[in-house]
């Protein structure tokens, strides 16, 4: 069934069964009779609009799909949808600005929910240098796309195979947890790529994996990085909160001398 055509209760279904919990589970975290949630959930019952924001809160259920399930019970949506360029958003993404501004020679992007490139600092631009394929630097820029397309930034990563299982099984995991049709299309894309879907045919490790470096070469010299991602704590827009700042570190010294160097050239 479609999600934006399932009323509220099947819904609030999909997503518990998308987060592996039981009925009675559910019923005892959000502090509500199992029977009322199995008649919340089969339509006999209307939740109201604390049952929907308290049911959802549960479930870690994204702001954007909050809002479909309050207007599938007939709520209107409470949380705002702004676009970047509303002047609401203007000092986040100024805010965003000096994060990526100070973290300087190193390079650092904001991406949306999508992973395209909303912002990105200084430091990005020598890293790109030498892309075959100009579209893809065309806004707005993929970063997925563009690092694992094979006239991308693919030829140029030391690690390609490693890098690629990272970021295709972290976009999976994107996937699980906010259903999102646009990021399946992405997968199904970046995993026709050449390259294996995951490393010797043995099943994934996040845990095991959560300094899974990038290793670009540039100037005949390989830079190292680790990198995190950072999002906003209490968001109640849903632009701000599927908007993610990634900030790149030196793995080793050698990659932070080069990119000091870089950032001293004209």
């Amino acid at each position: 069934m479609n999600i934006m055509q399932a009323g509220a209760g099947t819904l609030i279904r999909q997503w518990r069964l998308r987060r592996r919990m039981s009925q009675l589970s559910l019923a005892l975290e959000a502090q509500v009779s199992q029977r009322h949630l199995s008649f919340v959930e089969s339509g006999r019952s209307a939740p109201s609009r604390d049952m929907v924001l308290r049911l959802a809160d549960q479930l870690s259920v994204p702001l954007r799909q909050r809002n479909r399930i309050l207007v599938a019970a007939g709520f209107a949506p409470i949380y705002g949808e702004r676009p970047l360029d509303d002047p609401a958003l203007r000092p986040a993404l100024t805010a965003v600005e000096l994060v990526l501004k100070g973290h300087e020679p190193y390079p650092a992007i904001a991406v949306d929910k999508g992973w395209n490139m909303v912002l990105a600092n200084g430091a990005l631009a020598p890293l790109l240098e030498g892309v075959e394929e100009p579209a893809l630097l065309n806004p707005p820029v993929n970063v997925l796309r563009l690092s694992l397309h094979p006239k991308g930034l693919a030829p140029r990563i030391a690690n390609l195979d490693e890098w690629r299982v990272h970021l295709i099984e972290r976009l999976r995991m994107q996937i699980e947890a906010t259903a999102d049709p646009a990021l399946e299309t992405l997968e199904k894309e970046l995993s026709d790529y050449p390259g294996r879907p995951r490393g010797n045919g043995q099943p994934y490790d996040a845990a095991a994996t959560i300094a899974v470096p990038l290793r670009l070469r540039i100037s005949g010299e390989v830079l190292s990085f680790i990198s995190t991602i950072t999002v906003f704590g209490t968001p109640l827009d849903v632009t701000l909160s599927e908007l993610a700042v990634e900030t790149f570190f030196p793995a080793d010294a050698q990659t932070g001398e080069i990119l000091r160097r870089l950032a001293a050239k004209p």
